[in-house]
């Protein structure tokens, strides 16, 4: 019986001089172009079986490449169809300059099949020069997480950057402010426009992004509650309005000594929006500059940093506030879980071995303890 042609697109199946059997179909690849990919079988039922699956691979949208994409080809590919569309905004940023300033420097000439181990260490060791150990870390990291969707489109039957061991960094020591320190800055910061955003961060641990990303709405000074739902971040060229960093909504209670500097901001802004009339930008942010344009970043951290200059405080990032927040919660009893709430934490171990500094005078305090219990054990004895 005669074989049925295959539709437009399917491919073809023959018999070869040879006995075998042999299918051809155009195929899609990594950077958008067809190619005819061959495949082979001992019967006609196999290769057909082969044939069908590439057209099933075509209809679904996954390229089939004739011969190992490089990686200056498989790279871009990943980011756009695998990163942008299910990572955050900042996440492909951050992937793309190791894309662009050093994977593709280093490797991208490699096929995917034939990069090695050895390939990976080389890389590593230039990126560590060119940069840091901290950003080969990240390459490895990016690198990983490219080969290892290589792998399950089922380009490479191994991720080679698995095998090698991402550069050891030694970890940046945190030096918080001391609650002396930190009152300090709050009285100096007191006549900042931004006063009430340096409360909160000092106090709630917010992230920078956070504060400047609250609204009026979110706030409800009666039973003194703060929701934080979003962030407000800078993307190369665009400020836009994004998810909390683990995508979690979390509802904080709010000190007493934030009340007031929220109502004072509550006010003031209210004044500037009378002031500012028809140029006034609409919005329920809670932090705005004068004509109500949400207030870039780096300019919060610009404020933060000109404040404790100016008190003579050293110089710490508005990061490291919120480290200190935590430090100031544990001191003050605050079981670890609740910690972990407030600061928005995906995972109890990022709050317990990050973001918690012992004080000296909590060291002090632990090894007082220690002696009183010896000399009472002694006594007793």
């Amino acid at each position: 019986m005669a074989r049925k042609r295959n539709p437009n697109g399917a491919g073809s199946v023959w018999q070869r001089k040879d006995g075998r059997y042999e299918g051809r179909v155009y195929v899609p690849q990594p950077d958008g172009t067809r190619r005819p990919k061959t495949v082979y079988g001992a019967t006609w039922d196999e290769c057909d079986a082969k044939r069908q699956e590439l057209v099933l691979r075509d209809r679904q949208g996954v390229p089939t490449p004739t011969r190992s994409a490089k990686l200056s080809e498989w790279l871009p590919y990943w980011l756009e169809e695998f990163v942008r569309g299910d990572r955050k905004k900042t996440t492909y940023a951050k992937y793309e300059t190791h894309v662009r300033r050093y994977l593709i420097p280093q490797i991208g000439s490699k096929r995917l099949e034939n990069l090695g181990a050895a390939d990976v260490r080389r890389m590593l060791a230039a990126v560590t020069v060119q940069a840091s150990a901290a950003t080969a870390k990240e390459s490895h990291r990016v690198l990983r997480s490219a080969l290892t969707a290589a792998c399950r489109e089922e380009l490479i039957s191994r991720n080679v950057v698995k095998l090698v061991p991402a550069p050891r960094v030694q970890p940046r020591e945190l030096k918080p402010w001391s609650l002396e320190q930190t009152t300090t800055f709050l009285e100096a910061a007191r006549k900042d426009p931004l006063y009430t955003a340096f409360v909160l961060a000092v106090t709630l641990g917010l992230r920078r992004g956070e504060i400047l990303g609250l609204r009026w709405s979110d706030i409800d000074l009666e039973h003194r509650t703060l929701t934080v739902r979003n962030q407000l971040q800078r993307v190369q060229k665009e400020l836009y309005e994004d998810t909390t960093k683990n995508r979690r909504t979390r509802a904080i209670p709010i000190p007493l000594m934030c009340v007031a500097p929220l109502r004072w901001q509550r006010l003031g802004q209210a004044g500037q929006r009378v002031a500012a009339g028809e140029s006034w930008h609409g919005g329920d942010y809670v932090f705005t500059t004068r004509t109500g344009r949400p207030v870039e970043p780096r300019n919060l951290s610009r404020s933060f940093e000109r404040v404790s200059d100016d008190a003579g405080l050293p110089r710490i990032r508005l990061h490291d506030a919120r480290h200190g927040c935590a430090t100031l919660l544990f001191a003050a009893g605050v079981p670890a879980r609740v910690v972990m709430e407030i600061l928005g934490h995906s995972q109890i171990a990022v709050t317990m071995n990050i973001y918690t500094h012992v004080s000296d005078d909590n060291r002090r305090e632990a090894m007082g303890h220690m002696d009183r219990l010896l000399r009472r054990r002694r006594r007793s004895d």
